[in-house]
């Protein structure tokens, strides 16, 4: 694929910024040996890489860094494979290999078990030909799949197509039956593969200062050790692992975890956009090494095109993102030889997967910010409104913004009993917190105020610092047939 042109700002830019260190003060390591990367929210990483390259740090920064990075060929001998469409299409993948991990950390972190060298997590990333949008589309591990005739990399014998669980497609061919069978099953032509490892995800994460992730409930597994309480909270590198792994929070298992990593990637693009990192010469080198050290990638996919790519991504923030899953149209398909997997639904998978060929957002469009996502729908709330100054008719005001944008509004606001609040207040009775934060969402720089007794009706005692109430919509289902969310819908704000 022909990497885009330079722009003319682009090729400005290294002139502007500080000289990075020289290559000599940091020697060259001997190249590790091949290992075996694990699970796809590496990909997070990689993203990351994009993103940065944004900065226009230079040319020489990236070019000393390349050779950190393990090449792999996954469209060796490849024939009969799809038409290419518009954009760029990157395969993303992170195998369970932990060799890297120390001891103290997989005990801290629930990493015990034997690795099954498979892929845990699998995302086709859809970057427009305009670079003003990143597609991120997750493949359930379990998904039902053929694989096409190939060699077994272990046994070395010659397998005839045959039905498998997606993730044993990378233990039986590696990268090469990989791309095959997501080729295949999407008829999405791969431009790239990207394979990154446990051990850079954690670095990445702790180098950019932690990423902020907010929850309307708690979370908890312990299989991984996930303990958060309902909020918002900022995970340095152990504890974004436990987040994006976690499979036993709930009774959607993978499903509900691969949304945890999506909200994550978008947390993550947030921070890098919105901290000073883009533009800090050895934050930039520090986080491109946390990442570079341990991904696997093709050949072609290399300083230049990491750079073009991320100099035409320069504006590129979490609205610019979006999020969804293949639609599964069977759960716990049971295959002879498989066991249960998750079978897709051909005829929503085959329009997604037409979306990306033709370069097409998978979202209904809508204004940028037009809905905030929240834990519960505004039409399950019922709000009485005070106005809590001395300004007259506000409380019919807030009363009926609040009741435009879909609350249940008694339409009948009475004056507070302290007329002097300082700012806008949304008391509730603690039962009813979900509740509470999806309003608080609808009135910012609003104040939550627990009142015990207060019952199922939220109260908003309207102060002199409100403006106007922002649109929310309730998390699930995602947007359209598809289930698309944004990432700035799912990103703390």
């Amino acid at each position: 694929m022909p990497t885009p042109p330079r722009s003319p700002r682009s090729t400005a830019a290294p002139r502007r910024r500080p000289q990075p260190p020289s290559p000599r003060r940091a020697p060259r390591r001997p190249a590790p040996p091949a290992r075996k990367p694990r699970w796809g929210m590496r990909a997070v990483t990689t993203l990351s890489v994009v993103v940065l390259a944004s900065a226009g740090i230079g040319h020489a920064v990236m070019t000393s860094l390349d050779a950190d990075i393990t090449r792999v060929d996954p469209f060796k001998d490849m024939k009969n494979r799809p038409q290419a469409g518009h954009g760029m299409n990157v395969l993303l993948v992170g195998t369970d290999g932990r060799e890297k991990i120390s001891e103290e950390e997989r005990r801290k972190y629930r990493l015990g078990g034997a690795p099954c060298h498979c892929t845990d997590t699998i995302m086709i990333v859809h970057i427009s030909e305009d670079r003003d949008r990143a597609s991120v589309v997750s493949l359930p591990r379990d998904s039902y799949a053929v694989t096409p005739s190939h060699v077994d990399r272990v046994s070395g014998k010659r397998h005839h197509g045959h039905p498998v669980k997606l993730n044993a497609a990378y233990a039986e061919g590696g990268p090469q039956l990989t791309v095959r069978t997501v080729e295949n099953m999407t008829k999405v032509k791969i431009d790239h593969y990207l394979e990154v490892d446990f051990t850079s995800f954690m670095k990445t994460v702790d180098v950019v200062g932690g990423v902020q992730i907010c929850t309307a409930d708690p979370l908890k597994d312990s299989y991984t050790g996930l303990d958060l309480p309902a909020g918002r909270h900022t995970l340095g590198g152990g504890q974004a692992l436990q987040f994006v792994r976690a499979r036993h929070v709930d009774g959607a298992s993978d499903l509900s975890r691969m949304k945890r990593q999506q909200r994550f990637m978008a947390a993550l693009v947030e921070r890098l956009t919105s901290s000073g990192i883009l533009l800090n010469p050895m934050k930039f080198r520090d986080v491109t090494r946390a990442v570079l050290g341990s991904v696997r990638a093709d050949k072609g996919f290399g300083t230049d095109e990491m750079l073009d790519l991320g100099r035409a991504m320069r504006n590129f923030s979490p609205s610019s993102s979006e999020f969804t899953t293949v639609p599964i149209g069977r759960m716990g398909y049971a295959v002879k030889g498989v066991g249960s997997t998750l079978k897709w639904d051909p005829v929503k998978a085959e329009r997604l997967f037409h979306a990306l060929r033709q370069d097409q957002p998978l979202s209904v469009h809508r204004p940028r910010g037009a809905a905030r996502i929240v834990p519960v729908a505004p039409q399950q709330i019922r709000v009485q409104v005070e106005n809590g100054t001395r300004t007259p008719g506000l409380g019919r005001r807030v009363d009926a913004a609040l009741a435009s944008t879909g609350f249940r509004t008694t339409k009948a606001p009475v004056n507070a009993a302290a007329r002097d609040v300082k700012r806008t207040i949304v008391a509730h009775d603690p039962r009813w917190d979900r509740s509470a934060k999806s309003l608080a969402a609808a009135l910012p720089g609003s104040e939550l105020r627990v009142v015990k007794g207060l019952g199922p009706t939220l109260k908003v005692i309207a102060g002199p610092d409100f403006e106007r109430v922002r649109k929310v919509r309730a998390e699930d289902p995602g947007q359209g047939e598809f289930g698309v969310v944004r990432g700035d819908e799912v990103a703390c704000s």
